[in-house]
């Protein structure tokens, strides 16, 4: 049986906590929030005794009969709470991005090793079915040698979308704390991971990255463009578009995620991610001359993070390394970094 604890119990721990919910190998033994009716209300939702609630992550570390904590905080806490949870001798399952600069990243890297404990850095979007299907088709040659991937992320609205309250949104237009703007740097580590995972790690970063107030003190960071050079002559972009009256069909976050990928043989387009454009397949592949829709494909955004969170306890149980390790999650990292910096100076910055 893994034994979880929560640290941040906040709106994404609701799917966060799906698999662990259900997966007869583990289960949810305490909650840690600085908001302690939030915190009750997740305890009495997932069966957590209320004297396994506390206000500070250093109650819940002590305890001696847990041994995983989900780090579900900013993004600035997550470096230095991360390396109490190993000083603790408890392995970490941290949210994205890992942390805000790579000297932080490596400390954690390091801080996993000393301990012996396991590092995972929780990339849902890795895990989404359309995703997943779409990796085995490249892995089966059905597109050839990917050559360029293009990713546009358009974030909208929708009557049915989360509702969020402020202060889990305020800290994400604070760079001190989230690292960059809300689209780009945060929201865009999945696409980030995806680029990553489909064609590696990039040797060179060209971004320019636009200012959209929102009101005043919530700068939202599109329209942005993002352009990557790959090894082997392969490219790749990230499109960043705030519509504000673009409907977009979500139980979550009112965002549409696409992504085409070009091989050597045939294109595929994965479509939707957070939400969706009502009447367009999930998944789409054309190679030579034939089109397939794979029109069945769940959709469900939820089903991403029951996956990352089986992928993880499989991965708990057999030794194997979990996807993303805390190595790969450095790479997403620096591959962010670079994007901010790239805007920053206004040129291309080696990877």
């Amino acid at each position: 049986m893994l034994r979880v604890g929560f640290i941040g119990t906040g709106r994404i721990s609701d799917l966060h906590a799906l698999e662990y919910l259900q997966d007869e190998r583990a289960r949810i033994v305490a909650v840690c929030d600085i908001d302690g009716e939030t915190a009750e209300r997740r305890a009495a939702g997932w069966d957590v005794p209320s004297t396994h609630v506390f206000s500070h992550h250093h109650e819940l570390l002590a305890m001696p009969d847990l041994d995983l904590v989900e780090i579900l905080l900013p993004h600035h806490l997550h470096h230095p709470v991360t390396l109490d949870a190993f000083a603790a001798g408890k392995h970490v399952s941290v949210q994205k991005p890992m942390a805000l600069t790579l000297a932080q990243a490596d400390e954690m890297v390091a801080a996993a090793s000393t301990a012996g404990k396991l590092l995972r850095v929780y990339e849902n979007f890795l895990h989404y079915p359309p995703v997943t299907q779409a990796i085995e088709l490249i892995e089966a040659g059905e597109i050839g040698d990917p050559l360029t991937i293009r990713i546009k992320s358009n974030a909208g609205f929708s009557p049915n979308a989360w509702h969020l309250p402020l202060a889990s949104l305020a800290w994400r237009f604070d760079p001190e704390k989230c690292g960059g703007g809300p689209l780009v740097f945060d929201d865009g580590h999945h696409k980030f991971a995806l680029a990553w995972h489909f064609m590696g790690l990039a040797q060179e970063v060209h971004a320019w990255i636009g200012r959209m107030e929102l009101m005043p003190g919530r700068i939202l960071d599109a329209p942005s463009i993002v352009s990557w050079k790959f090894p082997g002559n392969r490219f790749g972009s990230l499109e960043v578009v705030y519509s504000p009256q673009l409907e977009v069909e979500t139980r979550h976050y009112a965002q549409d995620d696409r992504v085409e990928i070009t091989g050597t043989r045939g294109v595929l387009w994965i479509n939707g991610g957070h939400g969706r454009l009502p009447g367009v397949p999930p998944l789409v592949l054309r190679r030579e001359d034939r089109t397939r829709t794979f029109d069945d494909l769940p959709t469900g955004w939820e089903l991403s993070f029951v996956h990352a969170t089986r992928h993880l306890i499989d991965a708990y149980e057999s030794g194997d390394p979990p996807r993303l390790t805390g190595a790969e999650g450095r790479d997403v990292l620096r591959f962010l970094l670079a994007a901010q910096q790239s805007a920053r100076e206004g040129r291309a910055v080696p990877v």
